[in-house]
């Protein structure tokens, strides 16, 4: 058993690689090759462009793939959206398609678009749109630049932002947001039919989640001794309860747990002022819930 499973190629391509490495996975690119190898005998990588991926997996060319909840709408593709996997080019936050004018247009809200010329890639779906608000307009598709486009070559835009500072320096307001979207994991109708690819695709999701909801996150281990521990537990912000285990000294406790790594600064030294001893803070990998 082979699994065919499609890399998003650009943009997301080297997030997406980190993220296969945090969850157990080393792909290696050959940049003259769009076959990378990767270190499972049973899977078979190709990279292809997010925006093509739907398409391709919904005509079984590949079994699985990662792509954009809008490349699935923009080509209406027919495939099984098996999980969420919400990561980006810059943050592990959703990215949203925004319409967007020059600052100094006078243009407050889509109807007031009627005639204009809107660029974008996401034609269909900013088509869809418009139709949605009842807004005639000429939706252009955009070979890239877009934000360059406005005032001379279009009087809108719709782009995909993560934070918008991009938009921002290209003297650009976002009036509305058109979708929101975040990475997904795709598979064939046939394939997730299939016991065996559906089993190593469930284990590969389960994977990634545990990667991404690693990030960000570090254990902590902690000894206290058992009259301290009400305390220290009072300090501590829990993934869940923490693990607690009795050490060879029976008045003392070990204390395991996880915190966001952004906390770990303020809360050691309020754990050592709860008397924890021998705080060991360690890198997470993946967190399977």
């Amino acid at each position: 058993m082979k699994l065919k499973l499609g890399i998003p190629k650009g943009s997301l391509q080297e997030a997406s690689i980190q993220l296969f490495r945090r969850a157990g996975y080393e792909i290696t690119v050959n940049p003259r090759s769009y076959f990378p190898h990767i270190d499972d005998a049973e899977i078979e990588c190709m990279l292809i462009r997010a925006q093509e991926m739907a398409r391709y997996v919904e005509d079984k060319v590949l079994d699985a793939g990662l792509t954009g909840k809008d490349w699935i709408m923009e080509n209406e593709a027919g495939v099984v959206e098996v999980a969420d996997l919400v990561y980006a080019k810059q943050t592990l936050g959703k990215v949203r398609w925004v319409l967007a004018v020059p600052e100094h247009s006078p243009v407050k809200n889509v109807k007031d678009l009627e005639g204009k010329i809107i660029a974008t890639e996401l034609v269909q779906v900013t088509r869809r749109y418009l139709e949605q608000n009842g807004v005639k307009a000429k939706v252009e598709f955009s070979w890239g630049a877009t934000e360059v486009k406005p005032p001379v070559l279009a009087d809108a835009i719709v782009e995909v932002t993560e934070t918008g500072s991009s938009l921002r320096a290209n003297g650009l307001r976002i009036v509305e947001t058109v979708i929101e979207s975040n990475t997904k994991f795709i598979a064939s109708h046939q394939a997730w039919d299939d016991p065996e690819k559906r089993r190593k695709m469930e284990t590969l999701v389960m994977l990634l989640k545990g990667a991404i909801d690693a990030a960000g996150k570090v254990g902590l281990m902690i000894n206290v001794r058992k009259t301290d521990l009400e305390n220290v537990l009072k300090v501590l912000p829990a993934l869940k309860r923490p693990t607690i285990s009795d050490l060879s000294e029976s008045e003392w406790v070990a204390v395991n747990t996880v915190i966001e790594e952004k906390t770990v600064r303020e809360i050691i030294p309020r754990l050592k002022a709860a008397k924890a001893q021998g705080i060991v803070e360690y890198p997470l990998n993946k967190i399977v819930m």
